[in-house]
């Protein structure tokens, strides 16, 4: 009764700490805009863009052409060029709908006075998801199908090469039919669709994987683990709904080493930006898919050895009975 008292107000503290706190302290960090054109007209602006300290790092461009290049290579999420009827902002609505509207704001506040400013959207968010919510939506249920799939594998007892093919088998299945479901009939997704559904496939088998080995290592109790990390953590820090320059330090980069976060940007730069740095993440999600993978595997060798042990005792102590 006291471990329940103690328990389940703390996880509830966890949750709310994890979900509330970024939510309430978003706020550009280092958040990269880039300027173009002649240095004298530029320069007014990269200056009071970087005199809030810390909220904007400033790449500085020749011109519009290289501006929009770095936008759509996601080297920037935005970019403000000097043109000769006033400022044009270059933003990535599909990069982060949150931050479009950001940059719209502190451009607008920090223009010269009377200056004309022009917004052009050159990565444009998809018309099923002009604001993003159906993409940082699915965040959530391909982290409880891995931690489901993990579980399940606990649960019937699966060891081994078995358990390893039913993740994969799992989650290749989970990646089709959620491709289907976002790209195919929502409307979501806009890039190659098997890309997509690899993306999405890669995403979950890494938290089922890790589910999955977490509990052959530890027992039932990786379940637990491996479900608070994912869900509780991963979800929260993702960054998805808004991006991870705009969460406090140092959850924005944590949440970008955890799959639910990876997994996000994966797939925003597999569906919007024709794969650019997509390296990193992809990366990240094999990583924690191989641990997760190498972690099944050593614990039913473990496992083989506890029961070959526990038969060998056994044996031993029937042949030490007296006869008859």
């Amino acid at each position: 009764m006291l471990a329940v008292a103690v328990l389940v107000p703390l996880i509830a503290a966890l949750a709310l700490w994890a979900f509330a706190w970024p939510a309430a302290r978003t706020a550009p960090r280092e958040l990269p805009i880039g300027v173009a054109g002649p240095v004298a007209a530029t320069t007014p602006l990269a200056e009071q863009l970087r005199a809030r300290e810390g909220a904007f790092d400033v790449h500085r461009y020749a011109d519009e052409r290289a501006a929009r290049a770095a936008i759509e290579g996601r080297v920037v999420y935005g970019a403000v060029v000097a043109a000769p009827d006033g400022l044009r902002l270059l933003t990535a609505s599909a990069a982060s709908p949150v931050v479009a509207q950001l940059l719209r704001q502190a451009v607008a506040e920090r223009a010269p006075e009377r200056a004309k400013v022009t917004t052009v959207d050159v990565v444009p968010a998809p018309a099923g998801d002009p604001r993003g919510a159906a993409l940082s939506s699915s965040v959530l249920p391909l982290a409880l199908a891995g931690v489901a799939g993990g579980a399940i594998v606990t649960a019937l007892r699966l060891r081994g090469v078995r358990a390893v093919v039913t993740l994969l088998v799992a989650a290749a299945v989970v990646g089709v039919v959620a491709a289907a479901l976002t790209h195919t009939w929502l409307g979501v997704l806009t890039g190659d669709w098997w890309a997509e559904a690899g993306v999405l496939a890669l995403s979950s088998l890494a938290v089922a994987a890790t589910v999955a080995g977490c509990a052959a290592l530890l027992g039932p109790a990786g379940i637990g683990v491996g479900a608070l990390t994912m869900v509780l953590l991963g979800n929260p820090f993702s960054g998805v709904a808004s991006a991870p320059q705009l969460l406090p330090e140092p959850v924005g980069a944590l949440g970008q080493l955890l799959p639910p976060g990876a997994g996000g940007t994966l797939l925003r730069s597999v569906a919007y930006f024709d794969g650019a740095r997509a390296a990193a993440p992809a990366l990240t999600l094999a990583v924690w898919a191989l641990l997760g993978l190498t972690a099944v595997l050593l614990g039913a060798l473990r496992g083989r050895r506890q029961d070959a042990a526990a038969t060998e005792s056994a044996s031993a102590k029937q042949a030490a009975l007296p006869v008859g």
